[in-house]
């Protein structure tokens, strides 16, 4: 039961401080994060690590429950930890006809309460979602195969800063106009013509979000919160994979709209089981009208095509793309472009793929390096990086899932192989397959048919060109006609720089330069770093911008006739 109105808590007033700091944030863009990334007990309490993980083991092996929630029957387990066990949990069936036409039905108190309830609901979402960041961590730990303290980072307080980031642009673009005006036009003769007039923004229906099985919170919070503050009710689509920390994010998001006085049914989970196929039937839904996706290309365009009732988001893949001109520091580019290729196994959408360098050499601080003398010595950087087991459990994590697997083993027949591929035992988990990056030479003029391909995981290729001139030729061609997340260059020449930017500009991609230190082009960070673009093939939105949220609200007036007393006052 929803609490009496008056004492329901004021979730707006909790974190109005917190709303206008994050606002101010989007616009500053230097670092700033409420929610602290350290796993440490002197953040988040002596009891949090243990509780995190008791709480995680007491959902294994049984049905997930959610209080209230709609449909009937339970959706039998399909989630396997990459670290070698099962985790048996059942979900609550409900079918996509019975989810969306819920959804759709609570929606008019939500639009009622307008933009600084629905804001302060979605902080204090957040707020629960970051003391529960420890459980989250080994729901994401153990469905993605992230190592522990990637999946806190990635899979929580990261992802929170995301999630606030996108409540901050929805709530302030919901503000640009005010709520009421009095509209009063002078006439020649006798008294003006006077309105009152209300503003009210209006979100476009159900929203959908179908996430991903690598980083289903980090990449499924902007648009879950873009959604719900603008308006709109969400139905929660998780892949098969990755269903446990999209499912606690349900929970605690319904619990809290509960407590605010609103149905939780505005955050309703859409799990499937073993070979079911529901995103295309509730992408389709003519009562869908936002659509957040994180997948393959293929299904992303295939989404940008149907769904054409909807407002279409999609991250998709890229050819990452780095050009090497010439480093003062070639040491620290090695190192980290290896921690760039290794970390996660090279299972995210920003790890770079194709590393164009001139076929004679580019010169260093340690004597001109030629493309195979230049991928012998980044296959020796990764042995450095990966020599220690533990380390390197904690740097590479798990596979995630055999189309990973396909592909790597595929690799090992294009090209020249500098670097194969090689197991690590895990310290902790025997049962996970933990793999090392793939580095192969291959040749501009040759072997396009390869490198024109994304390879998502540990794969990628040193391609040897003609020049720097073909090097940025190549970057600009391939991320126009292909996509791309992230994009790098390693020049002293300040000339080379400025022709990469251009040539990033020209084709949609953000670009790093020179990263040789504690930043790696793989990493971006709330508040400051634009995530994707819809500038190039690879992605439809980028995290987090206007254009982001705007689309997923209208602003509709009314307007009367102003009392007539009031009018002669004027």
């Amino acid at each position: 039961m929803s609490p009496n109105a008056q004492d329901r808590p004021d979730f707006f007033t909790r974190h109005q401080e917190l709303l206008e700091r994050s606002v101010a944030a989007t616009r500053d863009r230097g670092f700033w994060s409420p929610y602290p990334e350290v796993p440490s007990t002197s953040v988040y309490g002596e009891q949090a690590p243990a509780d995190g993980e008791a709480a995680f083991k007491r959902r294994l092996g049984r049905p997930f429950e959610l209080p209230g929630h709609p449909g009937t029957g339970t959706v039998p387990a399909t989630e396997v930890s990459p670290y070698g066990f099962p985790l048996g949990i059942g979900y609550p069936r409900v079918a996509p006809a019975e989810a969306v036409a819920t959804a759709k039905s609570v929606t008019g108190p939500w639009i009622a309460a307008g933009p600084d309830a629905r804001a302060g609901v979605a902080a204090e979402i957040l707020a629960r979602l970051n003391a529960a960041s420890f459980e989250i961590a080994h729901a994401v730990q153990h469905t993605t195969g992230q190592a522990f303290v990637m999946a806190f980072q990635a899979g929580g307080p990261h992802a929170q800063d995301r999630g606030l980031e996108a409540v901050a642009y929805a709530w302030a673009e919901q503000k640009h106009h005010p709520a009421s005006a009095r509209w009063t036009k002078p006439q020649r003769k006798g008294e003006p013509l006077a309105l009152d007039k209300k503003f009210t923004p209006v979100g476009r229906g159900v929203a959908l979000l179908i996430a991903c099985n690598t980083f289903p919170t980090w990449n499924g919070y902007p648009g879950l919160f873009a959604s719900l503050v603008t308006g709109n009710p969400v139905v929660v689509k998780p892949h098969q994979g990755a269903v446990l920390p999209l499912a606690i994010t349900v929970r605690i998001a319904r619990e809290v709209l509960a407590e605010a006085g609103f149905s939780p049914d505005l955050v309703i989970l859409a799990a499937e089981g073993p070979g079911e196929r529901t995103a295309a039937e509730l992408a389709t839904h003519p009562d869908v009208r936002i659509v957040d996706f994180t997948g393959s290309s293929a299904f992303g365009d295939w989404l940008e095509a149907n769904a054409r009732q909807a407002q279409v988001y999609t991250e998709k893949a890229g050819l990452n793309t780095v050009v090497l001109d010439s480093t003062d520091d070639y040491r620290g580019l090695l190192g980290n472009l290896a921690f760039s290729l290794a970390l996660y196994s090279g299972q995210m959408c920003t790890t770079p793929q194709n590393l164009l360098v001139p076929r004679d050499g580019f010169a260093t601080d340690d004597g001109v390096k030629t493309a195979e003398k230049f991928a012998a010595d980044l296959g020796r950087a990764l042995d450095r990086l990966l020599a220690d087991p533990q380390r390197a459990a904690g740097t590479l994590g798990a596979i995630v899932n055999d189309g990973v697997r396909d592909r790597l083993a595929e690799a090992a027949g294009v090209g020249r192989t500098v670097r194969p591929s090689t197991s690590v035992t895990h310290p902790d988990h025997p049962g996970a397959d933990v793999r090392t990056p793939l580095v192969a030479l291959l040749d501009a003029g040759t072997d396009a048919e390869v490198y024109t391909r994304e390879w998502f995981g540990p794969v990628s290729f040193v391609i040897g060109t003609d020049s720097t001139e073909q090097s940025l030729r190549i970057l600009r061609d391939t991320v126009t006609r292909h996509g791309a997340l992230t994009a790098a260059v390693h020049s002293t020449s300040e000339g080379v720089l400025a022709e990469a930017e251009r040539a990033a500009l020209q084709a949609g991609v953000h670009l790093s330069e020179n990263l040789t230190g504690g930043v790696f082009v793989n990493q971006s960070a709330a508040f400051s770093d634009f995530h994707g673009s819809a500038a190039n093939p690879a992605a439809g939105a980028t995290l987090s911008d206007p254009a982001f949220v705007s689309g997923r609200f209208a602003i509709l007036q009314s307007r009367r006739p102003a009392p007539a007393e009031e009018t002669a006052r004027v």
